[in-house]
């Protein structure tokens, strides 16, 4: 499993929309101010290189992990 983390202001709706469909479960990730919210979007091996393209074509940046970061482990990423 992949895990691709995506800042929630990057992502319009039509995006999100899709990117929830490609992925096979997609979380928040809600903080306070002033930190950023942000989508992990678990994603198959078998769906990485569709999910990973679309990504690209759309010009849509995100952070990529083999492992799911913990709350803390993101928050840590922030400060």
């Amino acid at each position: 499993m992949w895990y691709f983390l995506i800042k929630q202001a990057d992502l319009e709706t039509r995006q999100y929309r899709a990117l929830q469909k490609k992925a096979s479960l997609t979380e928040v990730e809600l903080f306070n101010e002033p930190y950023v919210n942000w989508y992990i979007f678990s994603v198959e091996k078998g769906s990485y290189p569709a999910f990973m393209n679309y990504l690209d074509l759309e010009g849509i940046s995100y952070d990529l992990n083999a492992d799911r970061p913990s709350r803390d482990e993101m928050l840590a990423g922030m400060r």
